[in-house]
């Protein structure tokens, strides 16, 4: 596969009453973004635990995205904020495993931040671009043992 061919497949955990809402105005609207992002709605990104972004890129996303209210707004008042310290947590563990950091990424979006939101996913999809296919997704295709799948856990 030729380097300008790949196209990174990301999945994006999305709260409910932000950044969904904010996915659901910029289609609404037409706006333009990657077709890339597959969205998982999620009633508060606190609601995330570490071993779903890492089950994402197991399971063959080439980029994960985290997306929750902006900082002080989430509708259950620290949501977003446990959801930074665990996205942090998961990107350390992903380093450790000697994967790149930058597969992991949280924003904060306001309902109304459609065209913030077409943007986030916009950056996202460049940076896993530039950094090529999952190596998850290459181990799991060689029917590596499970113990190097685990590392990343």
């Amino acid at each position: 596969m030729n380097a300008n061919d790949f196209e990174p497949v990301i999945v994006a955990f999305c709260c409910h009453y932000c950044a969904y809402a904010a996915a659901d105005l910029a289609g609404s609207g037409r706006l333009q973004y990657p077709p890339n992002i597959r969205i998982v709605r999620s009633p508060c990104t606190g609601r995330l635990e570490i071993n779903f972004f890492l089950r994402a890129l197991e399971s063959g996303a080439d980029g994960v995205l985290v997306a929750g209210c902006e900082e002080g707004s989430c509708h259950f008042k620290e949501g977003n904020y446990l959801a930074k310290g665990r996205v942090n947590t998961a990107r350390q563990l992903l380093k450790e495993a000697g994967l790149e950091p930058e597969r992991l990424r949280m924003v904060n979006v306001s309902a109304a931040s459609s065209q913030r939101f077409a943007e986030c996913v916009r950056e996202m999809v460049e940076t896993v671009r530039k950094l090529g296919p999952s190596p998850v997704k290459k181990m799991m295709g060689k029917n590596t043992n499970q113990q190097q799948i685990g590392a990343i856990r």
